[in-house]
């Protein structure tokens, strides 16, 4: 008989718990997002020419592409690449690619109130820095939140071979576009040859610093060049609405 009340018990709780949750507005979420929400990924797969994507236009349509794949092209959306500006046109900037968030992945999760793991998104001060408290605090975006659009995670330093955990950003850790007359970008994202780009690390390790966007640079723009240095050509997406 007592454990029949005890049951009793913790079904009344859990009920009251839901109850009040749903009246305050805060009401959990399921356990698992569906992909239809997901509003952020790591590409799965890459283009597969080195740095030539087309320009911003082939890396957005590749980012449509995967998302409509697995249930969420129905968003619009846009690959985080800066370009840097050339006689007459400027630069375009990552940062100002992707929207306002806030942004979900496939599957991160954090407990609710009863201990179950939900969906916790990225919210735009918190994946560049830009003031002294931010930057202090450091980017919310981790390895366990830059899945792909599959729901997979992305091998970084001590998982299996190979290491895919170079993104390509073209871009500084503000996420704006360098300004200098070196290249950054595999010549706007048009090269698969000559020309340098910009990574972070989806791992946020290697290399001296804990960069998502601007660890170090590749030695060249073919795709063996962006092999070599730990990745295939992956970048990230956002989907913008």
């Amino acid at each position: 008989m007592t454990r029949v009340f005890v049951w009793l018990a913790v079904g009344v709780c859990a009920v009251s718990g839901r109850a009040a949750a749903q009246q305050a507005g805060t009401a959990p979420l399921p356990d698992r997002i569906p992909s239809s929400l997901m509003t952020f990924f790591v590409t799965s797969e890459p283009i597969g020419d080195g740095g030539n994507f087309g320009g911003l236009a082939g890396a957005d349509a590749h980012c449509q592409k995967l998302a409509a794949a697995v249930g969420a092209g129905g968003k619009t959306w846009r690959a985080y690449l800066s370009t840097q500006a050339v006689p007459g046109r400027p630069a375009v900037n990552a940062r100002d690619r992707i929207g306002n968030g806030p942004w979900y992945s496939a599957k991160e999760r954090v407990p609710d109130y009863l201990g179950r793991r939900l969906s916790r998104p990225i919210v735009k001060s918190e994946i560049h820095g830009d003031t002294l408290d931010e930057a202090r605090r450091g980017s919310n975006l981790t390895k366990e939140f830059a899945l792909t659009e599959k729901g997979e995670l992305v091998n970084g330093m001590g998982d299996p071979m190979p290491t895919r955990h170079d993104i390509l950003t073209g871009s500084q850790p503000d996420g704006r576009a360098f300004t200098d007359t070196a290249d950054h970008t595999c010549n706007d994202w048009t090269s698969n040859g000559a020309g340098s780009a910009q990574v972070g690390h989806s791992d946020r390790i290697g290399n001296g610093n804990q960069s998502w966007n601007s660890s170090h640079a590749t030695t060249g723009c073919s795709q063996r060049d962006l092999v070599s240095w730990g990745g295939v050509g992956l970048f990230y997406c956002f989907a913008v609405e």
